[in-house]
């Protein structure tokens, strides 16, 4: 009979910031504890600022792809920092059945910066899509429950997201998948056109597809949709957990296009590293997601809360936002020139700080050489590399890391 945890248990270890682990302890560590549903790199990172990481030995990294797009403002935010510290001590968690000040002013500043209407919070950016598909069931008559979504996209790893992320990959061994999913090809509107019938509820896509590979949609597809969703009384939901809170130089990327939806879907970047997620609805839709059919327990919880909030205020106050269109040009200018040296790069696909950069090869070696010269990038769908820098990088930050790439891409496998 095994030994119980009691009888096993040592006694607990807490971080040493002064003395942290070298990273091979840590990865024994999690070798043993630690399920490995993550491939992981082989670096423990300890401490972060701005748009700059150290490992548990010292090095340090230029971070592009902070917190794996959460960190829209860099680590640890000084403005972020102060919130949560001062909330933490006076108010960590209370349940959504009673009223805090700080909830109602986040989903007010929310609201004042997109269409309107009203936010239900949650925790993720898959919660988010969890809602928006409750919501499009329960607001539309009863036979209507279809949602249409576009190959490419991404909308989280819960079983209804999985089924709404219209690519395979994602739905090996999980069988059955939720019904009512059906999917159009991203950018195709006489294909949307075609799957509406009697059953539809929604349209679901995300305005920029972002683990699909930084794919911007052609001219008037977004438009289109609109259109479509008006003439057929559906509901047009716009997944911005990935484009969305300043990403691409607006507050939210369906203001380039100006086509605004009925529900937004909102997390990762949305409380400048802190969990936190948000649904964002017209205020004539929002009563369908009525008392007892949905909640989260930790959704809009007053550290989170704050933490929006505050990220709302830097951007604003350090004008992040042009900082964000400045830097995007820089990147262009500089890739657009590495493509023409380099016949590795296919396209370049770049709106504010969302930048894909398509090679034509497997990106997986250049992220490896990049993370050798202490830049960290990532690459999606096998062959985009990833760029989500945070608003407030700096333009010698976004040149060296050009740099970096350029020496890559060229010296090594262009």
């Amino acid at each position: 009979m095994p030994n119980s945890p009691a009888a096993t248990a040592t006694a607990v270890q807490s971080p040493d910031a002064q003395s942290p682990m070298p990273s091979s302890d840590v990865i024994e560590l999690f070798k043993q504890y630690v399920v490995p549903n993550y491939n992981r790199y082989p670096v423990c990172l300890v401490r972060g600022e701005g748009s700059y990481v150290w490992d548990a030995e010292g090095t340090r990294y230029l971070d592009l792809f902070p917190g794996w797009g959460c960190n829209l403002l860099g680590h640890c935010p000084a403005p972020v920092v102060r919130a949560v510290q001062e909330q933490v001590a006076t108010l960590i968690h209370v349940p959504n059945t009673w009223y805090i000040e700080a909830q109602g002013l986040w989903a007010k500043a929310l609201s004042e910066r997109s269409f309107g209407g009203q936010a239900f919070f949650c925790n993720s950016g898959t919660e988010a899509n969890e809602a928006a598909i409750k919501l499009a069931r329960l607001h539309t008559p009863k036979q209507r429950y279809k949602i249409i979504t576009f190959e490419g996209g991404f909308h989280g790893r819960t079983l209804g997201a999985t089924a709404a992320t219209a690519q395979p990959k994602y739905h090996e061994g999980l069988g059955p998948l939720m019904a009512g999913f059906v999917y159009a090809p991203y950018g195709d509107l006489a294909a949307v056109a075609k799957l509406v019938d009697d059953e539809t509820a929604a349209i679901m896509v995300e305005p920029v597809q972002g683990e699909g590979g930084i794919n911007i949609p052609p001219d008037g597809f977004l438009q289109g949709l609109r259109e479509l969703c008006d003439r057929q009384q559906l509901l047009l939901i716009f997944d911005e957990v990935q484009s969305g809170f300043g990403r691409t130089g607006h507050w939210f990327a369906y203001q380039h296009f100006g086509v605004a939806p009925d529900v937004m879907t909102l997390a990762k970047a949305l409380c400048g590293g802190v969990a936190g997620g948000a649904l964002l609805t017209r205020s004539d839709i929002a009563p369908s997601l009525r008392p007892g059919m949905h909640a989260a327990t930790f959704g809009g919880n007053p550290i989170a809360a704050r933490a929006g909030l505050a990220a709302i205020q830097m951007i604003e106050e350090e004008d992040l936002l042009e900082n964000a269109r400045q830097v995007s040009e820089i990147f262009r200018s500089r890739l657009e020139t590495l493509r023409g040296q380099c016949d590795v790069i296919e396209d370049l696909r770049i709106l504010g700080l969302m930048i894909g950069i398509e090679l034509a090869m497997d990106g997986a070696a250049v992220v490896k050489a990049c993370l050798d010269r202490k830049l960290l990038i990532n690459c999606t769908h096998g062959t985009v590399l990833r760029l989500l820098p945070a608003l407030n990088l700096t333009e010698q930050q976004a040149h060296d890391a050009c740099d970096v790439l350029g020496e890559v891409l060229k010296q090594h496998l262009g």
